[in-house]
């Protein structure tokens, strides 16, 4: 199978899809004429037109609200934020408007509309760029929220996103941007990847694995070095979509293994390790063989020294201790 960079599946998804549908449009900050903060529209605006690639203000606030409204009217418009970071000047928009409007509409006004973008740390780019608020998002009904760890589904993601007719957050890592992976082509048919179903990206039978984007690529390396350092056979639990939440599989999983290491960036308070280990608590206790271990960030803000920062993420280091910890508990 060929393979793609990150940055280059979700071009190509958003090349597709433009193709497909005249209503799909792409709009946000330097999207167009600059090719993209991260290079991801590359070539696109050449291709399709200012009409269909819309640089914008530097105004977030303004042009999703804008795209909100072009989305009750038919318009599919997919929105670059050059950080999730910067959701806050455009909260009411995110969360007031575009969760709400088919709810008080009765069903009668959907608002299809993607959002994406970087939501990470790692890049010394300060506590304010650097926030992860998928799990912020989750919480409110009307959203759905993925996080695609792989070149393939970051595409196949892209793809049923823009498809579907509720607003769909993406969230993106700067530091997948540049990675490479097998993704399908073209010729052998459409590449969608549903929402709500989570993916086994290595079987095992020790300790269960659960992560979303970045941490998945962490978890999968770990999971190398316990196997062949220390005989520890993991199942890694790709989420893919963090809302809606593949109950089913994280459940399926924990069965299978009896212990469960949740992996998240974001911070352990109300995020989405928290949601998963309520869940797990309720429906799949009597399975446990060791209580269930989450790794993420420090609840603080995101250090700006990049030696700080290699600390505050969690990397496979971390993973192989942690897991390490709960297969030594009985």
């Amino acid at each position: 199978m060929r393979e793609l960079l990150y940055r280059h599946a979700i071009r190509e998804a958003l090349d597709e899809e433009l193709a497909r549908d005249d209503k799909v449009v792409v709009m946000g900050e330097e999207v167009a004429q600059y090719n993209g903060a991260y290079k991801v529209t590359e070539g696109l605006w050449d291709k399709w037109g200012s009409k269909r690639i819309v640089d914008t203000p530097i105004s977030e606030a303004g042009f999703i609200g804008m795209g909100i409204g072009a989305s009750m009217l038919g318009v599919r418009p997919v929105m670059e934020l050059m950080f999730w970071s910067f959701h806050s000047v455009a909260f009411d928009q995110l969360v007031n408007n575009a969760a709400c409007v088919r709810y008080m509409s009765g069903g009668l006004c959907n608002v299809p509309i993607v959002m994406r973008g970087p939501a990470n740390g790692g890049t010394a780019v300060g506590a304010t760029h650097s926030h992860c608020p998928e799990g912020l998002f989750a919480a409110f009904p009307g959203l759905k929220v993925c996080a695609p760890a792989t070149p393939a589904d970051a595409k196949g993601l892209m793809k049923t996103a823009i498809r579907d007719n509720d607003p769909v957050y993406i969230m993106e890592n700067t530091l997948l941007y540049g990675t490479k992976g097998p993704v399908p082509d073209p010729a052998d048919g459409d590449h969608l990847v549903p929402l709500g179903k989570a993916d086994i990206k290595r079987e095992g039978t020790d300790v269960s694995l659960i992560a979303h984007g970045r941490s998945v690529i962490r978890s999968l390396e770990a999971a190398e070095t316990l196997q062949a350092e220390h005989g520890i056979n993991c199942e890694v639990l790709d989420l893919r979509s963090i809302r809606p939440l593949d109950q089913q599989a994280i459940l399926d999983t924990v069965m299978k293994t009896n212990r469960v290491v949740l992996v998240d960036e974001s911070k352990p308070f109300s995020g989405v390790s928290a949601t998963i280990a309520t869940l797990i608590q309720e429906h799949a206790f009597d399975y446990l063989d060791a209580p269930v271990s989450r790794i993420g960030a420090p609840f603080s803000p995101v250090p700006f020294s990049p030696a700080l920062e290699s600390h505050y993420i969690p990397d496979s280091k971390s993973i192989v201790t942690g897991v390490r910890d709960v297969m030594a508990r009985r």
